[in-house]
């Protein structure tokens, strides 16, 4: 089944338990672009939309068990609260380090959150053992093609909201977002320009496309948690961007900062790191589409205390 038709049946599953997010017409810095607010979708985030397609597409037996994730904020809220909207259970493994305020959200969305190893690596590894060990699913917060092909819905309501797309920017991290929305839009227009924006700090994926091959790399701390980290070996997502991505860019920290600020201040919109990569990478690139229909997709609002106090000062 190819992405196009799986994001179409993902969407008609989903429908009933997602938002339908605003399109907002922005003028930054003497032009026009649209802004896709997913950070106004339930759990402030566009995860919501794989893990609920994923755990639709189970049999309902296998469902009833409950599943299983690894994360330190986004998916595991999504994982959890979708498990709960279908009455099943959710536990989410979390490293030691992550954030008591994110692993509280997942809480407060219904999961169960369990505390294993130093790393997200570490994590990843005793929720796949634990999945294992009680004959539950993993949910993959982007290698898993339900997952994508939910991701995707994004671009089939930016299809049906919009009449001209000329380019779209969308956070960089494992690829699910960028895959699914620039492999489904790819499919309706195939001129649109899909631009990957990466964190300096962290682009595992951006390095690994420009190299052919999927990297193991280090990353430095970045504001774009959400983006953040490596990229399994074998993700799907990796052949599915390389075929999307028309442009890459990276942002420093600064440029963050200062996208995060015009949303905050100018647009009164409140979004995370990831999100304002994807506005960073359209202001260092907005000569390039100048009098062009460009959208931002705005992919979450999770940010923590301690990076709104940063973006703030």
């Amino acid at each position: 089944m190819d992405l196009k038709t799986r994001a179409l049946k993902a969407e008609e599953r989903v429908r009933a338990h997602v938002r339908c997010t605003e399109v907002g017409s922005s003028h930054i810095r003497g032009e026009d672009v649209l802004l896709k607010h997913e950070n106004l979708q339930r759990t402030g985030s566009f995860k919501l939309r794989g893990a609920f397609n994923r755990l639709l597409v189970m049999p309902e037996a296998e469902r009833a068990r409950g599943v299983v994730a690894a994360s330190t904020g986004n998916h595991g809220a999504a994982v959890a609260c979708a498990a709960r909207d279908l009455g099943t259970s959710a536990t989410i493994f979390a490293p030691t380090v992550a954030e008591p305020t994110k692993l509280a959200n997942i809480e407060r969305h219904g999961g169960t959150v369990v505390r294993a190893g130093e790393d997200c690596v570490l994590a990843e590894a005793a929720a796949r053992a634990f999945a294992s060990k009680e004959d539950l699913v993993y949910v993959s917060p982007y290698n898993d093609p339900e997952v994508v092909a939910g991701q995707a819905t994004v671009g089939v309501e930016l299809d049906r909201q919009l009449d001209e797309i000329d380019a779209i920017f969308i956070a960089l991290g494992g690829g699910g977002l960028l895959a699914g929305v620039g492999g489904y839009l790819k499919s309706c227009r195939s001129d649109i320009e899909v631009v990957a924006c990466s964190p300096a700090n962290s682009c595992v994926m951006h390095d690994s496309l420009a190299a052919g091959h999927i990297l193991d790399q280090p990353s430095l701390p970045t504001l774009s948690d959400g983006t953040a980290g490596g990229v399994e070996a074998d993700s799907i997502t990796f052949e599915l961007c390389r075929e999307v991505v028309d442009h890459r860019v990276l942002v420093d920290e600064s440029q963050i900062v200062e996208a995060m600020r015009i949303l905050l201040f100018q647009e009164h919109t409140m979004v995370e790191g990831a999100a304002g990569v994807a506005l960073a990478g359209y202001l260092a690139m907005q000569e390039r589409f100048r009098g062009r229909r460009a959208v931002v997709l705005l992919c979450g609002a999770n940010a923590s205390e301690a990076v709104l106090r940063e973006v703030m000062t």
